[in-house]
């Protein structure tokens, strides 16, 4: 069984809920605390295993490949400066040459399309998909887990995590079927149930490993909602003729894609920081305080 070795991150989105923060930088790149959003995402793929990455961009988006380049001058200045320490932290966040692949999706097609741009870099091989709105936080690696799985049932997986009967009606949903090990064999997935329609609580949280087969359904997919192409028609489809398992998610997961999701990761970030948690759960009382 060929192992997963490269992830496709869609980066091409507009960051429109956040506005105006995303007017000129990706949102992307907007730093949750003390690194950019996609910078935790990256770190957690590479936990995984993962050596070669596709970024799929758009307009606007270059600050994103720079931001993974060599920035000549302020590692110059750093060294001339003797600060070291920051110096080497930059070099550690440097991708080995040819890690990083960026092509382009010129027009905003849907999550479907994105992941098509990728398909001759990926090849004929299984891949990850890891949204980058989502930070995934656990002692182990969403990702991690996901590809330990995968060594050992194969086919296709998809992160889910339980939400309240409430909220079933704002994400994909999936139907579950027996559990074995730790993950659940699914039936089908529908998109925004009403709540008395979903055959689970168990919504898709944003990170996956699909089989290269994906791709010529891909190519096919007619649009579905939001006259969009979307990943989950081609992956019902795709479930017909391969296997595919939900891996139960039980870290946090802070979604960066809305001002007040993204408030929360910065936060939450914070305070799980190892160097600067306690900080900054001072400066978060002391704020509170104040406002009562």
């Amino acid at each position: 069984m060929t192992r997963v070795r490269k992830a496709i991150i869609p980066v091409a989105g507009m960051g429109t809920r956040v506005l105006p923060a995303t007017k000129v930088i990706p949102k992307e790149l907007l730093p949750v605390f003390d690194r950019p959003a996609l910078q935790y995402v990256i770190d957690e793929a590479r936990e995984a295993g993962i050596e070669h990455f596709v970024l799929v961009t758009g307009r606007n988006k270059g600050a994103i490949e720079d931001y993974f380049d060599s920035a000549y001058e302020l590692e110059a200045g750093l060294e001339a400066k003797k600060k070291t320490a920051l110096l080497d932290e930059l070099k550690d966040l440097l991708p080995e040459a040819g890690a990083f692949s960026f092509t382009r999706q010129q027009a905003p097609l849907g999550l479907g399309h994105a992941i098509w741009c990728g398909r001759d870099i990926v090849g004929d091989e299984p891949f990850a998909v890891l949204l980058p709105d989502m930070i995934m936080v656990n002692d182990r690696p969403c990702l991690a887990e996901m590809v330990e799985a995968y060594d050992k049932v194969g086919g296709n997986l998809v992160s889910v995590e339980e939400v309240p009967a409430e909220d079933v009606s704002k994400y994909g949903i999936i139907e579950p079927g027996e559990t074995r090990s730790g993950l659940i064999e699914m039936r089908g997935m529908v998109e925004k149930p009403a709540r008395e329609a979903a055959p689970s609580r168990y919504m898709i949280s944003g990170r996956y490993i699909l089989q290269p087969e994906i791709f010529q359904l891909l190519a096919s997919q007619e649009p579905g909602a939001g006259g969009e192409i979307q990943l989950t028609d081609s992956m019902l489809k795709l479930m017909k003729t391969s296997p595919f398992h939900a891996f139960p998610f039980t870290g946090r997961t802070y979604d960066t894609g809305s001002k007040l999701g993204y408030l929360e990761a910065f936060v939450g970030l914070a305070l799980e920081s190892g160097e600067f948690g306690a900080q900054s759960r001072e400066v978060v009382e002391a704020l509170l305080k104040a406002r009562r």
